[in-house]
């Protein structure tokens, strides 16, 4: 394991059988408050595309946005809030999404990219890659071309990673977990 790696893992809190019982949670806001991960974290986000001409980060609602305004301001790069459904003031476009148990809608803004603009997709963790899946046919339906989708933490026995990939995205993640 990498340094990054143990940086990383050592500041994220684990919280047993939350949001229910057998489930591991992964807290990222342990990371968010440690100043040292946090800048670690984000740096190793952005690296892969030093040099790439970025448009803009889409950050998932809610850590997403916490990640994706520290990457696209690193960046230079604009931002896009990808919401649930019913948060945002303007006209919106939306999509349906898995969960794990259930589906959802997730919304942006229908201006928030234009056809063609160059996008990476942020969010603190991928399990069962649903959500990451929506966002990334949302912005692919206005038009965006998805670079990346990069994530601090990757549950590999979900599947999530695979998802995308199918879908051709190329992922990026820092750390895994086993479990849920």
């Amino acid at each position: 394991m990498s340094s990054v790696q143990e940086t990383l893992r050592a500041a994220i809190r684990n919280i047993p059988d939350y949001p229910k019982p057998g489930v591991m949670f992964r807290d990222i806001t342990t990371l968010l408050g440690n100043p040292q991960a946090f800048r670690r974290a984000i740096d190793e986000l952005v690296h892969p595309f030093a040099g790439t001409k970025i448009d803009k980060i889409a950050g998932i609602e809610a850590r997403g946005f916490i990640l994706g305004g520290a990457m696209a301001h690193q960046m230079s790069a604009g931002f896009i809030p990808i919401r649930k459904k019913g948060k945002l003031p303007h006209d919106t476009v939306r999509i349906a999404y898995s969960l794990e148990y259930g589906v959802d809608e997730m919304e942006m803004h229908r201006d928030a990219v234009q056809p063609g603009e160059k996008v990476i997709l942020v969010d603190d963790l991928i399990a069962t890659g649903g959500t990451a899946e929506g966002a990334t046919k949302l912005l692919r339906q206005m038009g965006a071309e998805i670079v990346a989708a990069c994530f601090v933490i990757d549950l590999p026995e979900l599947g999530g990673r695979k998802k995308l990939e199918d879908l051709g995205v190329k992922v990026q993640t820092l750390i895994e977990f086993e479990g849920h």
